[in-house]
């Protein structure tokens, strides 16, 4: 189970206007603006919920995650993840979750992708018979085959995807956070993602939390939609829920997003 309660987070930034005067100037005294990256946030999420988490650039979203995953602190407020604070018990916790940034990659760019997934076993201490077993099961669904002895760098964005998923699972995590996991990708390779993240939950009783732009990834795999703006959370329910504020009858997922960010000036 998740739980946040009240979770704050603020970064600070150096602003300089353009020109040589200015660059000297900053040298002697810096202009430094906070931003309010989480504002008071809280929700529960259950075991085996699929949530979707969506939001303008710069809403939040990558900021909760990484909290969630035990990369950053917040300045305040409270975060349990099965029992546990994730940056305090992070070599405990990283046990329990499985991670995927859709624009930054778990695997080595250089060598074959069943030399990543071996590197990972050793780092998780997976069981040899249990790293096999899941290594099976993800190449079968997946439609891995031969892409395991290919480098990263030689795969296609979609292949990339498919095998960064199978990563973060490979230590069989009871929560699975993804940030933008069909970015870049075609159709095709989207259907399948979406299918699989579907089986993981179903079969697996995995606890997925989704932050995506893509409205079409909500439609087909979230229940429930956690909508964020300026760092606060604006929304919390189911997705009719969401789809009741719906501009007009016709209306698709994407306008009633935009509307939403209207009536919030988000």
């Amino acid at each position: 189970m998740i739980q946040v309660e009240h979770m704050n987070k603020t970064f600070k930034v150096t602003r300089r206007s353009a020109g040589f005067s200015e660059a000297v100037k900053a040298l002697f005294h810096r202009e430094v603006e906070l931003i309010h990256a989480l504002n008071d946030i809280s929700f529960t999420i259950g075991d085996g919920e699929m949530v979707g988490y969506i939001g303008p650039n710069g809403a939040g979203k990558s900021s909760t995650i990484k909290i969630l995953s035990g990369i950053l602190t917040p300045d305040n407020g409270t975060c349990m993840i099965n029992g546990r604070i994730p940056w305090k018990e992070r070599k405990e916790h990283v046990k329990d979750i499985g991670v995927v940034f859709g624009q930054r990659s778990q695997l080595w760019w250089d060598v074959p992708i069943l030399d990543s997934f071996e590197l990972l076993r050793d780092i998780y201490e997976i069981p040899t018979h249990q790293y096999q077993e899941t290594l099976d099961e993800l190449t079968g669904l997946l439609s891995l085959g031969e892409l395991l002895r290919t480098p990263a760098r030689q795969l296609s964005l979609g292949q990339r995807m498919r095998c960064e998923i199978a990563a973060s699972l490979l230590h069989r995590p009871k929560i699975l956070f993804l940030d933008e996991p069909t970015i870049g990708l075609d159709a095709v390779s989207k259907l399948a993602v979406r299918d699989f993240i579907r089986k993981q939950n179903k079969e697996h009783k995995t606890t997925v939390l989704l932050t995506t732009h893509d409205m079409q990834d909500i439609d087909a795999l979230a229940d429930r939609v956690l909508l964020i703006g300026r760092g606060r959370l604006l929304l919390d329910g189911t997705l009719s829920d969401l789809k009741s504020h719906r501009p007009k009858e016709e209306a698709t997922l994407d306008e009633i997003i935009a509307a939403l960010y209207r009536d919030y000036r988000i």
